[in-house]
């Protein structure tokens, strides 16, 4: 199992960097998994993170369509905030494994 350091932390990775074990996750790290995917979080972009980390914990299927249903932003304005691959990055900033409907 990899591992990687973010705000002074070492989580464990899989090999395309996705956290294997979502407890470790917190915002200082979301900042800097987020900075290396070239993007800065806003409020708007934590409140979708929330939103997959809580379906996450509730063993629900995450899909670009459920954010887009979440109320939080709709897909359009989700691919403006996780541009080129936005349930991909989303997911690796939100320290949640990758979702099943992402190749």
């Amino acid at each position: 199992m990899a591992q990687k350091i973010f705000a002074g932390v070492t989580v464990d990775v899989n090999e395309e960097g996705y956290f294997t074990n979502p407890a470790q996750w917190s915002r200082e790290i979301a900042m800097e998994v987020a900075k290396e995917e070239g993007i800065i979080l806003t409020d708007k972009h934590l409140a979708v993170l929330d939103f997959l980390r809580e379906r996450f914990g509730k063993g629900e299927t995450l899909t670009i369509r459920s954010v887009g249903n979440s109320g939080i932003i709709d897909i359009k304005g989700f691919y403006g905030l996780f541009p080129g691959a936005p349930m991909k990055k989303a997911a690796k900033i939100a320290g949640i494994p990758k979702p099943a409907s992402c190749v």
